[in-house]
């Protein structure tokens, strides 16, 4: 025969309910405060940083019927005309599997255009056409006041130290 607990055995009149959840909760810091700001690990703070760009880039360029992937997609091939699909994916930091739907969809918009590679023919290389170009330079004109604000306060010595240092940490962390 199991035994009851004192606790079940009190008279309702000892129960003491729990504190509401407003008093437990813990108060979350906000982005630049307590770990989320300079006592913050490097790695998390650039993460941070990352989430709150794309999504600022995700609400600037959404009238344009562009997300941030897409963006990324549209500006590698601009700078590098005839990437393929894999080469475009580890530009942008995508999937090949989101790059594939990715290039699709800007195909049927009418904002890029396949070609066969000159020699191997089963790679397919990837170029804007003159609608690509298009959106690319609206959203680009968006994305700039967006740079502009993330250079803001920074004087142009500060800002290339920023992204030499940038630049080195994924060339150096590339080879791990």
């Amino acid at each position: 025969m199991s035994r009851k607990s004192t606790a079940a055995t009190r008279p309702n009149s000892a129960y003491k309910a729990p504190a509401p959840a407003d008093e437990l909760a813990v108060r979350v810091p906000a982005p630049g405060e307590g770990k989320r700001g300079e006592q913050g690990y490097l790695g998390y703070l650039l993460r941070q940083a990352h989430a709150a760009v794309r999504l600022t880039m995700e609400r600037t360029l959404a009238d344009l019927g562009v997300t941030s992937p897409q963006f990324a997609v549209l500006t590698m091939l601009n700078a590098y005309p005839g990437l393929s699909g894999a080469d475009v994916a580890r530009l942008t930091f995508l999937t090949p599997q989101t790059v594939g739907v990715i290039i699709r969809n800007l195909e049927r918009d009418g904002a890029i255009l396949m070609r066969p590679h000159p020699v191997h023919g089963r790679i397919q290389q990837w170029t804007l056409t003159p609608r690509g170009a298009t959106l690319l330079k609206a959203c680009r004109e968006r994305v700039v006041a967006l740079e502009k604000r993330l250079a803001k306060g920074l004087d142009s010595k500060n800002e290339t130290a920023i992204r030499r240092w940038l630049a080195g940490i994924a060339a150096d962390l590339q080879e791990d």
